[in-house]
């Protein structure tokens, strides 16, 4: 088996910890035209926070998530989730105030901060070592792939040069790294995936978050799904490639997730996911025997 990140978050907070999901009003460099203009292919217009909180401010958004989860979490304990688009990209003075908003509250035990490894720079990593002293950081990184066609395909939009770079500095600065990555991607083969794996491990991350590849409505990757230009696993097919990426974890290397399930309104394929509960009894039934 693999270490999972309730075992994980048990042993280093105590008890079960749930994240809340924030938005903190950033775009992507992938969007504003610093990089490009249409986002990654299989991004929705909510950055891949379809399921973060809104509201005036942070303070606002951690009561109203935790509102809507505490009764489910009897230990009172969370850590707070910048997860909508880019949540490095943006004037260090407002990163500041936001980072120390959300760690504040006593039931905040920790920051988690989704970004892309080309948006960190040394002032942000010196921001993150400092916060990190205080309650525990860990920045997830979007890799998605190590095969550079496959990135270019998605419009990633950085070599695979940076993310390797960006990983190093964050360990350098003691900040705990978790990569994402994306199973079913066109061009990328099992052993690409398998390889991706590798590479994520070998650069250093303390945990993984696997996703399936899942088409949202009014992407552009729906626009290749529905000229056939490719196919979406079957749940048989990403449950084999899952285990065999999984295969090559070390035992200390945290799995945070075992596939990524996009809002239901805006699914498009494959169907077979939105059944969220059937699809992770399947995997741990899979992943077990």
């Amino acid at each position: 088996m693999y270490k999972t990140a309730n075992d994980y978050y048990k042993q280093k907070f105590g008890d079960k910890v749930y994240k809340l999901s924030l938005d903190g009003g950033f775009t992507c460099p992938n969007r504003d035209g610093t990089v490009g203009t249409g986002g990654c292919i299989f991004c929705s217009n909510f950055g891949s926070g379809d399921f973060a909180e809104s509201g005036n401010n942070i303070t606002e958004q951690l009561e109203k998530a935790k509102h809507r989860v505490e009764s489910k979490i009897k230990s009172g304990k969370y850590i707070a989730y910048f997860q909508s688009f880019t949540n490095t990209y943006a004037p260090i003075d407002y990163l500041k105030k936001i980072y120390y908003e959300a760690i504040k509250p006593e039931f905040i035990v920790g920051l988690s901060i989704g970004t892309r490894p080309d948006c960190l720079g040394e002032e942000v990593i010196e921001l993150l070592k400092e916060i990190n002293n205080i309650k525990p950081v860990s920045v997830e990184l979007g890799l998605q792939t190590t095969n550079e066609k496959s990135a270019k395909y998605i419009r990633r939009g950085y070599e695979n040069a940076v993310y390797f770079d960006a990983v190093k500095r964050l360990k350098a600065a003691g900040v705990e790294v978790v990569t994402h990555i994306i199973l079913g991607l066109p061009n990328d083969t099992k052993n690409d995936m398998i390889k991706t794996t590798y590479d994520a491990v070998a650069a250093g991350s303390d945990g993984v978050k696997f996703h399936l590849l899942h088409v949202l409505k009014n992407t552009d990757l729906e626009k290749e799904y529905l000229s056939g230009c490719f196919e979406c696993l079957s749940l048989p097919e990403y449950a084999e490639i899952l285990k065999d990426c999984i295969a090559v974890l070390p035992p200390d290397i945290v799995v945070h997730r075992i596939t990524g399930d996009g809002a239901k309104r805006d699914l498009v394929a494959p169907l077979w996911s939105a059944d969220k509960k059937m699809v992770l009894n399947y995997l741990n039934k899979y992943l077990k025997d």
